[in-house]
């Protein structure tokens, strides 16, 4: 997947001594101050332009524009629960129910939740009002982190 890199060099070799700080429950890894994110990488994540290179994605047919956000191997390899891993029947996408109604503030299972009713009741309406819903998400940043 294509982004723009927001974190220093170190930051795989760093993230294990990091785990103890994680702030979220279930198999996934969030710091709200994450100290290998860069300066610019910072900015970058607040605005979201980080993703802005899946689009390249998008047109190689490997995402899609709306559908559960794709995962670091780190977190997909904890998955513990198998109903986790119905998300995964359909393609990724760069924006997603998680994405416009609080993102990294939605607790694990909430996400999961989400992606599924996502994907039980997909319809052409609702990626629109997704994508329409994610622009203003996106403007003020809610969520980022």
């Amino acid at each position: 997947m294509f982004k723009f890199s927001t974190m220093a060099a170190d930051a795989a070799a760093r993230q294990s001594a990091l785990e103890k700080l994680n702030e979220v429950a279930g198999p996934v890894f969030k710091i709200k101050n994450d100290p290998r994110i860069t300066t610019v990488g910072r900015w970058l994540r607040q605005t979201s332009l980080d993703e802005l290179p899946q689009l390249f994605n998008v047109l190689l047919g490997e995402l899609s524009l709306v559908g559960p956000r794709p995962l670091p191997v780190r977190d997909f390899e904890r998955f513990d629960e198998l109903w986790f891993n119905r998300r995964f029947s359909v393609k990724p996408g760069i924006t997603c129910v998680w994405q416009i109604s609080g993102r990294s503030e939605t607790n694990f299972d909430r996400w999961i939740l989400q992606d599924l009713e996502y994907i039980d009741k997909w319809s052409l309406r609702l990626d629109f009002k997704i994508m329409f819903k994610t622009i203003p998400v996106v403007l003020r940043g809610s969520g980022a982190m």
